[in-house]
């Protein structure tokens, strides 16, 4: 039998079954075979188990969580990639500087390593912003979101618009999931003819394009499957966006 390689992994992609706790993967052995049945990862040469709970709440949610495993930081309930010295909502502790956290995309975009994310709930739901953004709050989403909270979307930057524009958003490779709506104005349709989401009248997936141009990058914004087929081999950025109206957990 082959020893386990011990040399430096070439690269890393983290999976996240969002609501796996250690109940429900033992209610899912037991579905489908019993307590000795093992799942894929049950084979996995190692195990490790996490404390998911929050600074301010034991329950975690989606957005603390995400900070924690993402960027080794707690934070509290409903905020992400922040410090617990961030409160729900709180727009100007959310601009320090020194209340950020770094997630680990931006640590290895720093050694100059590609990175992306791919998910099957919306881009800008809690889990998969934990990789880029720095928010107060999980639900602000699109700059409406924060005009619904009655705080201002220009000192509370949306999590779409820090996809886009932001330190870590702007320099992923790869982008996959759904929320198209949130990059689109109320006045637009998508390509399903479905009407955004934004009210400052900004085209977020218009901006990444131009942005990608000015830098002489090769970018596809692809926005169905067919198109997805037929991303050219050597595309340096792409952005993936369906539609998808729920998904996620917490």
């Amino acid at each position: 039998m082959q020893g386990k390689r011990q040399d430096v992994a070439k690269n890393v992609i983290l999976f996240l079954g969002d609501g796996m706790s250690i109940p429900t993967v033992a209610a899912t052995r037991m579905y489908i075979g019993g307590e000795e049945e093992l799942l894929s990862f049950d084979k996995f040469p190692y195990t490790g188990l996490s404390k998911t709970y929050c600074v301010d709440h034991q329950t975690a949610d989606s957005a603390c969580s995400a900070t924690a495993y993402l960027g080794g930081v707690k934070g509290n309930l409903g905020t992400i990639g922040v410090s617990a010295a961030v409160g729900k909502k709180n727009c100007t502790a959310m601009n320090l500087k020194e209340n950020e956290v770094d997630s680990i995309a931006r640590l290895f975009q720093l050694k100059g390593k590609r990175t992306g994310l791919v998910t099957t709930t919306r881009v800008t739901h809690a889990s998969p912003a934990g990789v880029y953004a720095h928010t107060a709050y999980r639900r602000w989403e699109s700059d409406s979101a924060v005009l619904k909270s009655e705080n201002d979307p220009k000192e509370c930057r949306d999590i779409a618009y820090q996809l886009i524009f932001g330190e870590t958003g702007r320099n992923l490779q790869v982008i996959l999931g759904g929320g198209r709506k949130n990059f689109i104005p109320k006045e637009e349709e998508d390509e399903e003819g479905k009407p955004g989401a934004r009210s400052d009248h900004m085209n977020l997936l218009v901006d990444w394009t131009k942005q990608k141009e000015r830098l002489g990058l090769k970018y596809e914004y692809v926005s169905n499957r067919e198109q997805l087929l037929n991303v050219k081999h050597d595309t340096e950025y792409m952005l993936v966006l369906s539609f998808l109206i729920g998904g996620g957990i917490g």
